[in-house]
């Protein structure tokens, strides 16, 4: 938080008891770390001692937890009632709310499984020595992103802020994968349109991916409003030395829903020309038909004038007049056809 930085500078003596392994159900992780470096893994009953040490930073992770172990998260860190009823259950809106000195933060995640994108959650805790974060459903793990900050002690000392930042910056990063892999497949149908008509399985695939799209737009639109509200200075909780991070995080975010919506339009663009291209087909067949049915026409009329049963007609009683008549229903069939080709009905 706002004072994360100045307290990490000041570290109390640590203790030198054992390290106490965080392997209790729904506890992924659960450390301590002074001055950008993990000193020891703790219990949860631990965690409110060591966060109220100055200098010491309680990083928890949980994924899908019971009620009664955040409950116990939240009377050792104190954290808010209704954050914890919040993040005890899936299916919240990504937002940012400040209780406090504290934060609460919900950010969707999405990731690929067998093909398919997989949506989940992240409520993420920040308060002063503590950061608890609460995984839902599909979400890579975290652990990613506590190496690359343990890898670097000189940033983690900034604090509880800049984990923050980090596991954001994670989450908005693994969109791009999944954009990528639409990307590709929208590439791919938009070629198929230009050639020929797509098939009904083709159709089918459009459909899923603009459904996933819209899920995808729906996951990425609101953590671009948190990161916004991060980025500016109206959260009194966020250290403004960190400003300039979470507008990175921003700008990512930003670019991502841009590619979704572009994605969007690509695919309104070859559904609308699949469309076009089939109603092209459907016209092209119809005058084909009708050209064909005006070549037929005229033996049709022929043949119905001649077959009525009057006595005197025209060249009843001569003897080329049957040669005659199919030598006209021929020449007139065959200039009708060759008119018809040149115009390109048929």
């Amino acid at each position: 938080m706002a004072q994360g930085q100045a307290h990490l500078r000041h570290v109390e003596s640590v203790p030198s008891v054992a390290d106490v392994p965080a392997g209790e159900p729904g506890v992924v992780a659960a450390g301590i770390y002074v001055a950008g470096r993990r000193i020891r893994d703790i219990s949860i009953d631990e965690a409110g001692a060591w966060a109220r040490k100055a200098g010491h930073v309680v990083w928890i992770g949980l994924h899908e937890p019971s009620l009664e172990l955040l409950e116990r998260v939240a009377a050792q860190l104190n954290l808010h009632p209704l954050a914890i009823e919040d993040a005890s259950k899936a299916h919240q809106q990504p937002k940012v709310e400040q209780y406090g000195d504290a934060l609460f933060v919900v950010a969707r995640t999405a990731q690929l499984e067998d093909g398919q994108i997989a949506f989940g959650e992240t409520h993420i805790f920040v308060g002063r020595g503590y950061v608890v974060t609460v995984r839902h459903g599909a979400s890579t793990s975290y652990k990613a992103v506590r190496d690359r900050c343990e890898s670097c002690p000189t940033s983690l000392t900034q604090g509880e802020d800049y984990i923050l930042y980090a596991i954001l910056d994670f989450i908005v990063d693994n969109y791009r994968p999944v954009i990528d892999n639409i990307q590709a497949e929208v590439d791919d149908l938009e070629e198929q349109v230009l050639h020929k008509s797509l098939a009904r399985r083709d159709i089918d695939h459009l459909y899923h991916l603009r459904r996933d799209l819209l899920r995808l737009r729906r996951a990425v639109g609101p953590v671009v409003d948190v990161c916004k509200r991060l980025e500016h200075a109206d959260l009194i909780a966020v250290d403004k030395e960190m400003m300039p991070l979470f507008r990175d995080v921003l700008d990512h975010a930003k670019r991502a829903e841009e590619d979704i919506d572009a994605l969007r339009e690509v695919l309104a663009f070859v559904f609308e020309a699949n469309m076009m291209a089939g109603q092209a087909q459907q016209t092209d067949v119809a005058r084909r038909l009708a050209a064909w049915a005006a070549i037929l026409a005229v033996p049709t009329a022929v043949a119905g004038i001649y077959g009525m049963n009057f006595e005197h007609m025209p060249e009843l009683k001569w003897q080329y007049g049957y040669y005659m008549v199919l030598g006209i229903i021929a020449a007139v069939c065959s200039l009708l056809y060759l008119r018809f080709r040149k115009n390109g009905w048929l």
